[in-house]
């Protein structure tokens, strides 16, 4: 299948050709909850931490005798229920390690979300800006010509640079790298903007 290519006026250049391979596949809800469930929990550094009944400095003595008491039986105050004990079932900072995803499941997941995306009219792509766009006016214009407030921008290095300046104060804008191409971020936004060069080069490492 092929794909129009537009300039930053809105209009088509020349055409692509789309793999059937990634644009033809219907989604799988639970594949892709599980990719963006993983990014998610990943974002968080995971560095709480808490001690357990193990790492606290006292003595180890038994706190009073076992029977005659009247009381509950106790071995030390490290203990969890104690005020200054231990924390049962706490954070364990850096070393609490959340399960992974297979490499080839979150290829999966990506090339089902950029069939989605060309299923919905949502895929556009780009010529290349081999120029600098100076004033963010000229970007705000050509998105709202093209009603494409709400988009992520896979650039390639070099589109990237001409670009970003223009981009960054526009609200629900987001400008990323070719290789930076992730589940949850085209997920977040309702446009999916591609520079052609980025697109080739995300295509060829998608079939491969």
């Amino acid at each position: 299948m092929r794909h129009d290519v537009i300039d930053i006026e809105g209009k088509k250049t020349k055409d692509v050709e789309l793999s059937d391979k990634i644009f033809s596949l219907k989604p799988n809800n639970t594949v892709i909850q599980s990719i963006l469930e993983y990014q998610i929990n990943n974002f968080k550094s995971r560095t709480a931490k808490t001690k357990q009944r193990n790492e606290i400095t006292g003595s180890t003595s038994k706190i009073y005798a076992q029977k005659g008491t009247g009381g509950a039986r106790h071995s030390s105050r490290k203990a969890p229920i104690f005020v200054g004990g231990g924390i049962a079932h706490g954070p364990k900072g850096k070393g609490y390690r959340l399960k992974k995803i297979n490499k080839k499941v979150k290829v999966i997941g990506l090339k089902q979300l950029l069939s989605q995306k060309k299923n919905v009219n949502s895929l556009y792509i780009m010529e290349d800006f081999t120029k600098e766009i100076k004033k963010t006016k000229i970007f705000y214009d050509f998105l709202e010509k093209n009603k494409l407030r709400n988009s992520l921008f896979i650039s390639d290095k070099v589109s990237k640079d001409n670009i970003i300046k223009s981009a960054r104060n526009i609200p629900n804008i987001k400008v990323i790298n070719q290789d930076k191409a992730n589940v949850y971020d085209i997920l977040k936004f309702k446009n999916l903007i591609f520079t052609i060069s980025s697109f080739k080069y995300l295509q060829e490492r998608l079939m491969k």
